[in-house]
């Protein structure tokens, strides 16, 4: 199988075997369950913003486009720490830095494990599935609840949004390819259907996105809220991983060579 690396501070590395979880290794050290300690139980009391998208107190609740909070580029590589709540079992970490690791193989993003750095990825089981967009600076939580989040498409999905990524389906060019059905969604969600200005980094519309909705999302009555234009019966917003224009974007907007 094909083996990637996962960087672990400056010095040390961890081979990852990606063809089988069971020769994933033990991914913290003991003494990184000391760093535990610095973190606390994470309340998010705010209203997410696009379904599983945590508002910025320092942008005023205004989402960043996809140029304007990027995590800076070292070299050839944009490094990016994280931290993994030890909460989790071995298993669910695992599910986790998989879904982290597949960035490095087909982008220049690479996740480095935190140990003093001030900017950071912390994830841990929180109140459902969710991030915020962009870097924040500082400790920027990534809630990935232990009960119903740890897929791979969905690590993939809240990490896209931490890279400064949004919903495909509210991009400004959304309505030439998907009809909004604003009859069938749960009053108080019409939000997470608002179209917005987002840089498309010269990639098409891509209804097989990681990043898309499924057509029922926010249902009230079970009928579709999001059509596909060209092909109403289209199913979509099932991404089981990235789609080669996810891929694309994350390479153009963070100017990785091909």
């Amino acid at each position: 199988g094909k083996s990637m690396k996962l960087h672990i501070g400056s010095s040390c590395l961890i081979r990852i075997r990606i063809s089988s979880s069971k020769r994933l290794c033990r991914v913290l050290r003991a003494e990184y369950s000391q760093l535990e300690r610095l973190h606390w139980p994470i309340q998010h009391k705010t209203p997410l913003i696009y379904g599983d998208i945590a508002p910025s107190k320092s942008r005023n609740a205004v989402p960043c486009t996809a140029t304007g909070c990027k995590w800076p580029k070292s070299g050839d590589y944009v490094y990016i720490p994280v931290y993994i709540s030890s909460s989790y079992t071995s298993a669910e970490r695992n599910i986790i830095i998989r879904g982290l690791v597949s960035f490095h193989s087909s982008t220049c993003i690479r996740f480095v494990w935190r140990t003093s750095h001030v900017d950071y990825l912390y994830f841990y089981s929180g109140t459902g599935c969710w991030s915020y967009l962009g870097r924040q600076g500082g400790l920027q939580a990534v809630s990935l609840r232990n009960n119903g989040c740890l897929y791979h498409s969905t690590v993939q999905h809240e990490v896209s949004h931490a890279l400064g990524f949004h919903h495909e389906q509210v991009r400004s060019d959304r309505d030439s390819y998907v009809q909004v059905l604003p009859q069938n969604i749960i009053p108080g969600y019409e939000h997470n259907f608002e179209k917005i200005q987002t840089n498309n980094l010269g990639t098409p519309y891509d209804f097989n996105s990681v990043m898309h909705y499924t057509k029922y999302a926010f249902s009230k009555n079970g009928q579709p809220t999001l059509l596909s234009k060209a092909n109403p019966s289209l199913d979509f917003g099932r991404a089981t991983s990235m789609s080669a224009n996810d891929i694309a974007r994350i390479n153009k907007l963070y100017g990785c060579s091909e």
